[in-house]
């Protein structure tokens, strides 16, 4: 029987980008939400119906990226490492939502839509690229 061959660089820029895109993805959904909050309600009403919408979806996307991070490495042998995925994955979460603002600020709520529908985009394609390195077989496939 042969040995199942795992390539720890896809696994690990794999998982680094599957819990940055889906975190960051999360912080992005946050961020619409409160957009939308904003318009539909005046300022002293905002408050009243969501105490902080902007920083329990920050707290959510740090955990998400983590999550999926150290899922997703978790192939890796090193323990070490997939926790430094883990970690690195809810910095790089961190980024994606501070861009998101940025394409907020310059093309409003539709450049906040597309931003989140890319950062999902890339976490998606980082998990195959992920389980594609595991060396399982079929994985990367789409068969299961």
């Amino acid at each position: 029987m042969s040995e199942i061959r795992k390539d720890p660089v896809p696994i690990g820029l794999g998982a680094l980008a599957c819990g940055a895109g889906l975190g960051g993805a999360t912080i992005t959904l946050a961020q619409v939400l409160v957009k939308l909050l904003q318009g539909r309600l005046d300022a002293a009403r905002y408050r009243e119906a969501a105490a902080d919408p902007l920083l329990a979806g920050l707290l959510a996307g740090v955990a998400v990226a983590a999550l999926f991070g150290g899922r997703r490495s978790a192939q890796l042998e090193n323990l070490w490492q997939s926790g430094v995925i883990a970690v690195l994955a809810a910095v790089g979460a961190l980024l994606v939502g501070f861009l998101a603002a940025v394409a907020d600020r310059f093309l409003g709520l539709s450049g906040l839509v597309l931003w989140g529908a890319l950062s999902i985009t890339v976490g998606v394609a980082g998990s195959r690229w992920a389980i594609a390195g595991s060396g399982e077989p079929g994985a990367g496939s789409g068969k299961a």
